[in-house]
């Protein structure tokens, strides 16, 4: 399962398609272009288990430079192009890239002077200029496109996205094998499980630099399908594509599904969906309300897992069994068993919360440059359970309900309390277009709860509207748990995949200025 394989059989077929600018890349313009760059890279003197690195916009050219990595048995990191260059350099040299790969669209996140990374002995840019960098496709033009005699299947090594703090690079077991030959464990696990061959069409609405995103087009077109790449998520404009390209697979996540949701009825209604057979949710929970609202609307083709960067394992959970067990991100056993845990590490019963441990064979991954963070990760009396910090419980019949990440977590007067509860809730009002949840310093509680919101378009912030807000909450969370205050925003820190940046939020409240 290899691009390459399809080069025969299908060299003219999209690999994937940008419809924002016209662009496609064919499976032979792919495998082409991904030899040429092996080959350079080999002649950089680069040998299997290096690094490099992409700084890139949504770009047709981020997967010629995944599929080199992984033909070549190198480490290709991805990195956030809406870092900014300080924070985007920490990843290429933590990573240890030997070459820098970037675009020029996403120039706002490189630094060009000469020692922002030292490491690195090769930079290389697409899509116009940057000083420093020499030209990618000068550079390809170089080496032909015969085919290479050895190629060791590489691996991705992404980032955390950075919510909870700095982010951490997630190192995996290089696999052993030929690219060719050995498919990697997404495609294994996910293209069985969601029906992915030759004949999809894949939707993908979010950055490349993001886990799923970027995996999942690689399970695409390991199986010989075609990515339809958005350069950014817009609502209507995904449902258009849909219609447009006869789209059979997708995924998301919920703060896209919330979007779409609350599009007028009459925009909802004008396309197509009759071609979509499977559409995936995955990053953070999702409000039993909205998922139960999606299932209605597509009908039961809405499957979720339950997963993280680290690969520690996965839940998967299909739309008649969310329905059965509202609020579940879905049952173990795939990939992992799930142990709940409280803070000394002993197991708790069913039923009772705690943290989320993922027994494995083997501990699937490390924490690069941090021995410390990867112990932290691990299990003290089971060396092969990992966790990646998120908090939840089980019930009966081995579904898993995550009510939080241990971050996230607010302690008032010695309770702990999971915001997402009171963010489920919020989110389904019709004057709340986003909202986050977070504890604040409270000099006799330790910490309040409070909500900051993000008003829909039209509606005028006030003491009115938080109040309204505040009795819709508590009419439906345990005053205890609900917030105590409301603030209004005109944005909050979301990654562009929907994740809150919570740590960027709290940070206003507890400075002086906050």
């Amino acid at each position: 399962m290899f691009p390459g394989n399809f080069v025969a059989t299908t060299p003219d077929k999209p690999a994937i398609v940008r419809p924002a600018t016209g662009e496609s890349l064919t499976y032979r313009q792919l495998d082409e272009s991904s030899v040429r760059l092996a080959k350079y890279l080999r002649a950089a003197g680069l040998e299997p288990g290096d690094h490099i690195a992409l700084i890139s916009d949504n770009d047709l050219r981020v997967m010629e430079v995944y599929w080199a990595a992984l033909r070549s048995g190198l480490y290709v990191t991805v990195v956030n192009w809406h870092l900014t260059p300080a924070e985007a350099a920490y990843v290429v040299n933590d990573c240890g890239a030997k070459v820098l790969l970037a675009s020029a669209g996403a120039a706002t996140a490189i630094d060009t002077r000469s020692g922002a990374y030292p490491n690195v002995i090769r930079r290389l840019v697409y899509g116009g200029a940057l000083p420093g960098f020499d030209d990618y496709a000068h550079a390809l033009a170089a080496f032909d496109a015969s085919p290479l005699e050895s190629q060791p299947r590489g691996q991705d090594m992404l980032y955390s996205s950075g919510t909870t703090g700095r982010p951490k690079g997630i190192k995996p077991k290089l696999p052993e094998g030929q690219v060719q030959d050995v498919p990697d464990p997404y495609t294994a696990v996910f293209a069985p499980m969601y029906g992915f061959d030759a004949e999809s069409v894949y939707l993908c609405p979010a950055p490349l630099y993001h886990a799923a995103p970027l995996r999942f087009c690689g399970v695409v077109q390991s199986v010989g399908g075609t990515v339809v790449l958005m350069d950014r998520f817009e609502p209507e404009e995904a449902l258009a594509l849909i219609e447009r390209y006869r789209v059979t697979h997708s995924q998301w996540v919920p703060t896209m599904f919330v979007r779409m949701l609350k599009l007028p009825e009459e925009v909802r209604g004008k396309y197509d969906m009759s071609s979509l057979k499977v559409a995936i949710h995955a990053a953070a929970p999702c409000p039993p309300e909205i998922k139960r609202a999606m299932i209605e609307w597509w009908g039961p083709i809405v499957y979720e897992y339950y997963a993280s960067t680290e690969g520690a394992g996965a839940t998967f959970i299909d739309s008649e069994q969310a329905l059965a067990h509202p609020g579940s991100v879905g049952r173990d056993g795939v990939m992992g068993v799930v142990h709940i845990c409280d803070d000394s590490g002993a197991e708790l019963p069913v039923g009772a919360t705690g943290t989320v441990w993922w027994e494995r064979d083997e501990r699937p991954f490390e924490y690069h440059n941090d021995p410390e963070k990867t112990e932290e990760a691990t299990h003290p009396d089971h060396p092969t359970w990992t966790t990646s910090g998120d908090i939840g419980y089980l019930d009966e019949e081995r579904y898993l309900y995550l009510t939080d990440r241990a971050a996230f977590t607010i302690i008032s007067g010695g309770v702990n309390i999971y915001p997402q509860e009171s963010e489920n809730v919020l989110t389904l009002h019709p004057k709340v277009y986003d909202v986050a949840v977070i504890g604040v310093p409270n000099e006799e509680m330790g910490e309040e709860v409070k909500a900051v919101v993000q008003l829909a378009d039209g509606v005028e912030p006030g003491p009115e509207v938080e109040r309204e807000l505040l009795d819709f909450v508590r009419e439906r969370v345990s005053h205890f748990k609900a917030p105590r205050s409301i603030d209004f925003s005109d944005d909050l820190p979301r990654t562009p995949t929907g994740k809150l940046v919570k740590h960027k939020l709290r940070a206003r409240y507890l400075t002086p200025a906050g």
